[in-house]
């Protein structure tokens, strides 16, 4: 059973998350917060396994209360609410520990599929909102320091990094590199161990910021 907590100012949000999320046989609702101070103050005896946290709130934003979960709760994991106009968040949820971002208008489904992806200890990123990750990447002056564990990819692992960089699965990386599904999921674990990166998402962030990926490639 996938534990669930609830973190947004406006309740007809939380009410309307918490119909969906109690609908399903393997995620039940373990706490709610109006705001991001109460929901670090509740996450010790809520115990959760996947925080949905929005990223504009009273108090204590989305952001710094990721940084503070993740921070003392690192088997947390947090989802950030989203919408289209807080592009600007994303990097710096991320860089705060968010293992994902999810549009609050995407469909029931696909929430339910999230919450199920990150439980499970990975990381997604809605289309729109990696598109937007890299935009602001992008736009960041000054030259690109690669990361030290970029240097210690092979060949094959790079090819893997610059693939989920675009946003393929494991099974799209396999087709494309005619590989084992397995095979694919053992070098993904390879390169986030040498990247040192705690979920796909991060590491993508890196092969950005290194600049192993360029912004506008095919």
């Amino acid at each position: 059973m996938i534990r669930a907590m609830l973190v947004d100012d406006q309740e007809m949000v939380r009410v309307g998350f918490r119909m969906i999320l109690q609908s399903e046989p393997d995620i039940t609702v373990v706490g709610e917060a109006g705001d991001g101070a109460v929901a670090v103050q509740l996450v010790p005896q809520a115990q959760p396994d996947v925080v949905l946290m929005d990223v504009r709130m009273p108090r204590l934003d989305g952001i710094e209360a990721c940084e503070r979960i993740r921070r003392e709760h690192p088997d947390v994991r947090v989802m950030m609410l989203t919408t289209f106009d807080l592009d600007d968040y994303v990097h710096a949820a991320l860089r705060a520990g968010a293992s994902g971002f999810m549009l609050k208008d995407a469909p029931a489904e696909q929430l339910v599929d999230a919450i199920r992806i990150i439980a499970g200890g990975d990381a997604l990123l809605a289309p729109s909102v990696t598109q937007a990750l890299i935009d602001e990447i992008a736009r960041q002056p000054g030259a690109r320091a690669p990361h030290p564990g970029i240097e210690q990819l092979t060949s094959r692992e790079l090819e893997v990094l610059r693939l989920m960089a675009r946003g393929r699965s494991n099974g799209e990386i396999a087709n494309e590199l005619f590989l084992g599904e397995a095979t694919v999921k053992t070098h993904v674990g390879r390169v986030l161990a040498k990247l040192q990166a705690r979920d796909r998402v991060q590491a993508v962030v890196t092969a950005y910021e290194s600049g192993v990926v360029v912004p506008g490639d095919s």
